[in-house]
């Protein structure tokens, strides 16, 4: 019996060899079939929409662990492995991505770089969009920072595709979409920015809508100069389109009779309502002025310069504040040209006649009434009379033929009292002036073509000493 004992104890060290092999064995057989399992799991899986996917096998068990985007994904993920030649369990450790309530995506852009915000329902959407983000900004620096959520509306891709569209003619700036409501808010990059983002959200698909847009744009400038000394009205700035710039180029033509007309001006988008009603009066403010500047941003007009004489700063700013649409802001910085020396009637004469050379003192067709674009010659003229206080002037009125004898000759008349009327207003001594009519009488051209006519029609300064 005892030596039956002491051979049992030397027998069971043998057996852990055995052991060791059998687990060898084991491993060496379950590794491969578990890599054969998960690699056929995975490629089950391809066709199905998942999102942070991971499988672990443990023997002929399967661990699916994935973020779904519906209940119907999960259930066709469990159900592909289930069927997987070999698999005898599933664990099924799959979850929904999160729901989005609201749903909503933003693009903010600042100086630097635009970033993406909040939601997108899919992978393929969070690329695409990333992607069409970096093409559409060209080379500007975009951040993703969007989760994967469920909850989007139809079609959310093609609203945010769009959208991002309008980030790109944005200096800064946001832009949302909360469920189908879409606002926007910041600076367009380029005049008419605005405009062309208002028109492309006219485009967002069906069930999109605008919720706010507070785009905003930069400054619509326009901008006038007069130089007397390069003697120049240059016109700088933006004009609405080629039409409204041929009729500022054509009315400062007819204001400036001394200035050739510099036309540096640019079509754009985003001018104000009232524009054109606006840049009229007050390139007519800046004919009268000496030397000036002239500058309309957005609705606000500012006109500076020097005026010819006293009076005419405070009838310059009353006839802005009449003159303009409403809504409109008018601010005059207008002082008044140190007067000239004075000179005498035969220098006088000559002044006269130079600036009357230049350009015709006109009237509303048919009447008395002085054209507003003859304003600016006026106040050249008042100038000129201040410098020769010891003369007396004859205002003369000429007519073209056309027409009876007596019409012309009281139409020349009230012509001629109308300007002496202006002067007279500008603080000029009445008793100086006389109005003389001479109707068609002294023509200094043929009647018989439309030059000759207009030539005729005409009013002449006769400088006279003082007895």
């Amino acid at each position: 019996m005892r030596g039956l004992v002491r051979w049992s104890s030397k027998w069971w060290p043998g057996t852990i060899p055995l052991a060791v092999l059998w687990a060898l064995a084991a491993w060496t057989s379950t590794a491969p079939l578990e890599a054969e399992l998960a690699g056929r799991s995975t490629a089950a899986l391809k066709d199905i929409l998942l999102d942070k996917s991971q499988i672990a096998v443990s023997g002929r068990d399967v661990t699916l662990t994935a973020d779904a985007f519906s209940e119907d994904g999960r259930r066709s993920a469990v159900a592909a492995i289930e069927v997987v030649p070999g698999v005898r369990l599933v664990n099924d450790e799959t979850r929904l991505v999160p729901e989005a309530t609201p749903f909503v995506w933003s693009a903010e852009r600042d100086v630097v770089r635009v970033t993406l915000t909040g939601s997108t329902p899919l992978p393929a959407s969070k690329g695409k969009l990333l992607e069409a983000a970096r093409a559409d900004l060209g080379g500007v620096e975009v951040v993703d920072q969007t989760n994967l959520s469920r909850g989007a509306p139809p079609r959310f891709d093609d609203a945010a595709l769009l959208l991002l569209d309008q980030v790109a003619k944005l200096k800064d700036g946001k832009i949302t979409i909360s469920d189908t409501k879409v606002s926007l808010s910041g600076m367009a990059r380029d005049l008419g920015g605005r405009e062309a983002i208002a028109a492309s959200l006219k485009n967002l698909p069906e069930g999109f809508s605008v919720a706010s847009n507070e785009i905003k744009a930069p400054p619509y400038i326009f901008q006038a100069n007069k130089d007397p000394v390069a003697q120049t009205l240059t016109l700088t700035g933006y004009v609405p389109d080629n039409n409204v710039r041929a009729a500022i180029v054509a009315a400062a033509g007819r204001k400036f009779f001394n200035e050739k007309v510099v036309n540096n001006l640019k079509e754009s988008l985003g001018a104000p309502p009232g524009f054109a009603g606006a840049v009229a009066p007050a390139l007519g403010a800046l004919s009268r002025l000496s030397t000036g500047t002239l500058v309309v941003s957005d609705r606000e007009v500012k006109l500076s310069g020097d005026a010819l004489y006293e009076a005419a700063p405070g009838q310059l700013r009353g006839s802005l504040l009449k003159d303009f649409p409403q809504g409109w802001q008018v601010k005059a910085d207008i002082s008044v040209k140190p007067a000239a020396a004075p000179v005498d009637a035969t220098v006088c004469q000559q002044l006269f006649s130079e600036v009357l050379g230049k350009g015709t003192i006109r009237f509303e067709s048919g009447r008395s009434n002085l054209d507003p674009d003859s304003a600016g010659l006026l106040d050249h003229l008042i100038e000129i009379a201040l410098r020769c206080p010891a003369t007396n002037i004859e205002v003369a009125g000429h007519t073209d033929a056309d027409g009876d004898n007596a019409t012309n000759q009281a139409l020349s008349e009230k012509r001629a009292q109308a300007v002496v009327d202006y002067l007279v207003k500008a603080g000029l001594p009445a008793g100086r002036f006389t109005a003389i009519g001479y109707g068609s009488a002294q023509p200094v051209a043929a009647n018989g073509t439309d030059e000759g006519k207009a030539r005729n029609r005409r009013i002449e300064f006769v400088v006279k000493e003082q007895p």
